[in-house]
């Protein structure tokens, strides 16, 4: 649960979405919840992840969106970085984002349901319009 928070903490500070009244013409993503856990050297769990992933597979291309992007480094680039750094003496760091999906703006009108456990109970026929990329999304690595 304390993992769970963490993300929907994560989606208000970054401002990916807001509730708006659900209508007969929106196409709308359902979400799910993918949990894993995170292990150190020993294989003793150190934290719990959660994340609410968008699926993706009922949005079709043309409609929902326009292309699709994987972004992937091309081993022939890594080594060539590899020497470089070799040769120059520099230090090279790993960095992951955590939220790096969450930091794009979306183009397309995008509407996900509530996430099941967390709905509003108050507004319980609105839909999160997305502002930002959610992971699952097929226009998300673009932004």
């Amino acid at each position: 649960m304390e993992a769970i928070h963490e993300e929907l903490n994560q989606f208000a500070r970054n401002d990916v979405w807001f509730l708006v009244p659900k209508t007969d013409e929106m196409n709308i993503i359902g979400s799910k919840r993918v949990f894993r856990n995170k292990f150190d050297e020993a294989g003793v769990i150190t934290r719990n992840k959660a994340r609410l992933v968008a699926k993706s597979y009922n949005q079709e291309e043309g409609i929902d969106y326009g292309e699709t992007f994987a972004p992937v480094a091309r081993l022939e680039v890594v080594r060539l970085l590899l020497a470089f750094d070799c040769m120059s003496g520099f230090k090279l760091f790993q960095m992951d984002v955590k939220s790096a999906f969450l930091n794009g703006f979306i183009n397309e009108e995008v509407y996900v349901e509530q996430p099941p456990g967390f709905e509003d109970h108050q507004l319980p026929n609105h839909v999160f319009k997305l502002k930002k990329a959610l992971y699952g999304l097929k226009q998300a690595p673009r932004q």
